[in-house]
């Protein structure tokens, strides 16, 4: 029986039943997706953070410090991406891939930050942080260097050789109290083959977009810093 009444211009039978059971898992996969974000929201808290670091933050005219716990503002969940900056490779840029991410996760923010804080810290420090992001036109993302302390350790934004590691991770404040809730641990799980992690590809429209084309991703293109 079809699944609803609409049809496309000259679309043939075959294209109507392989669209139809494309649909039927379509369906599935939505009401997986909140099964598991319902499992998400259900986890007991984490470990409580056992430091309010201190970040660097340029406010447009000096650098400041700010802890963790101000980054809450008036919410009372924060989430936290680890830019990494540097990159792989060359030690004076920042990650394309995370970059790419960052460009499009800029023009969300007003609309995230209704619900929750939002920051973006990198390893570098936060000089050279601004320099790159503001050629980058990005306007709305709250920037910080965790340059001198060790979130980064900590939160696994680094492994045991300082080398910078993409992780989000979300806090909340009960009783003035911060403890962690959730990290993109999917980076470190076993990878399966040909997908590699993905761990924060459901807040990347890049992958998303393209994964509606006939093409599908291009497995061995990556974004670039410019093109």
């Amino acid at each position: 029986m079809p699944i609803h009444d609409k049809r496309f211009p000259n679309e043939s039978s075959a294209y109507r039943d392989a669209r139809d059971a494309l649909l039927v898992a379509e369906r599935e996969l939505k009401i997986q997706i909140e099964r598991v974000a319902a499992q998400r929201r259900a986890l007991p808290l984490g470990g409580e953070v056992r430091e309010n670091y201190v970040f660097d933050e340029d406010n447009g005219e000096a650098t400041r410090k700010v802890r963790l716990s101000d980054l809450f503002g008036r919410k009372s969940t924060l989430i936290a991406y680890n830019y990494m900056f540097p990159g792989h490779g060359d030690p004076s840029k920042p990650c394309p891939m995370c970059t790419s991410m960052l460009d499009a996760m800029d023009g969300q923010v007003k609309a995230v930050t209704q619900q929750a804080s939002l920051a973006v810290i990198a390893k570098m420090p936060i000089d050279r942080v601004m320099a790159f992001t503001r050629d980058r036109g990005w306007r709305n993302l709250r920037l910080l260097s965790s340059a001198h302390n060790r979130y980064n350790a900590d939160y696994h934004g680094e492994d045991a050789q300082g080398a910078q590691l993409p992780m989000m991770n979300v806090f909340t404040r009960r009783d003035g109290k911060i403890f962690h809730t959730w990290a993109s641990e999917l980076f470190f799980a076993p990878q399966d083959a040909g997908m590699g992690a993905r761990h924060v590809d459901i807040i990347w429209p890049l992958w998303n977009l393209l994964d509606m084309t006939p093409e599908g991703r291009d497995p061995t293109w990556l974004p670039k810093l410019t093109y």
